[in-house]
């Protein structure tokens, strides 16, 4: 794994549409020296299929880490996905957010001892979802404000995240009202850092249970850049079955207690 400066790892269940989708948006990077980690919550056949397949498609290469399906434990398999890379840095995204092409390079760039980076999405109904193809992501169309509104997208201020460049994304960055807190759709860190508050907490089901892994990182003293219009995803539509009001009410227990004790340290973690 030489000349690997960073781990990519991609969140996936059962979606393997979704997946090659972003898995081609990793093959039009622009900054190349990356390797992708699938973080598999127990998807069947399809899914490693797919995989296999991919391998021999793209550039990068793809470690695929599995277990088996036991309901929504994205924590456990995240936790075992940060093990698994072989590089200091770490992306995190899901199968569901296509990278535009300067995405793995934005968050090199802007990497700093110190700091986790705090990225954007831009989400598309499901009707735009579908029609993707991989030549739209190789030509970046799925980008492209002109189509997206050809296709029929509204005319709405999230717009500037796909069409802001250069110094109006940095001053967007700067004056969003929204937290620069850890996105699992699009975020980076220190694997040092990671590891250092023991990963994520892995009572935690859906909801929540990426902001509260940055909310230990920040009590652990550690700082967040905020990069929500410049380290550019689109997301694509899907059903969220796995949310259910009781795990998000477990969720904003813990949550509370993280901040209200301080804690950086999850004994529910990567280290039992």
């Amino acid at each position: 794994m030489e000349g690997l400066n960073i781990s990519v790892i991609v969140s996936t269940y059962n979606a393997e549409e979704w997946l090659e989708k972003v898995l081609w948006g990793f093959n039009c990077q622009t900054f190349r020296n990356f390797e992708v980690i699938i973080a598999d919550d127990g998807s069947g056949p399809k899914t490693r299929e797919l995989i296999e397949k991919m391998r021999e498609e793209v550039f990068y290469p793809i470690i695929h880490v599995w277990q088996e399906d036991e309901g929504f434990q994205k924590s456990r398999i995240l936790n075992k996905a940060v093990v698994a890379c072989n590089t200091d840095y770490i992306i995190m995204t899901d199968g569901d957010c296509i990278p535009r092409e300067d995405f793995v390079e934005v968050h090199y760039i802007n990497k700093e001892e110190g700091y986790f980076i705090s990225g954007g999405y831009y989400m598309l109904p499901m009707n735009i979802s579908k029609l993707i193809t991989r030549e739209d992501i190789e030509q970046q169309r799925c980008f492209s404000l002109p189509w997206l509104k050809e296709k029929g997208i509204p005319k709405t201020f999230k717009n500037n995240k796909l069409s802001s460049r250069g110094i109006l994304s940095k001053i967007l960055n700067t004056i969003t009202p929204t937290n620069a807190s850890w996105n699992g759709h699009n975020a980076s860190g220190w694997k040092k850092d990671i590891m250092n508050v023991n990963g994520f907490d892995e009572r935690m089901q859906y909801g929540g249970q990426d902001r509260e892994l940055g909310e230990r990182l920040f009590n652990f003293g550690i700082k967040s850049k905020q990069l929500r219009y410049s380290a550019v995803c689109v997301h694509l539509d899907h059903k969220r079955g796995y949310k259910t009001q009781e795990s998000i009410e477990k969720n904003m227990s813990i949550r509370k207690k993280t901040k209200k004790e301080k804690r950086v340290w999850t004994h529910y973690g990567i280290t039992k």
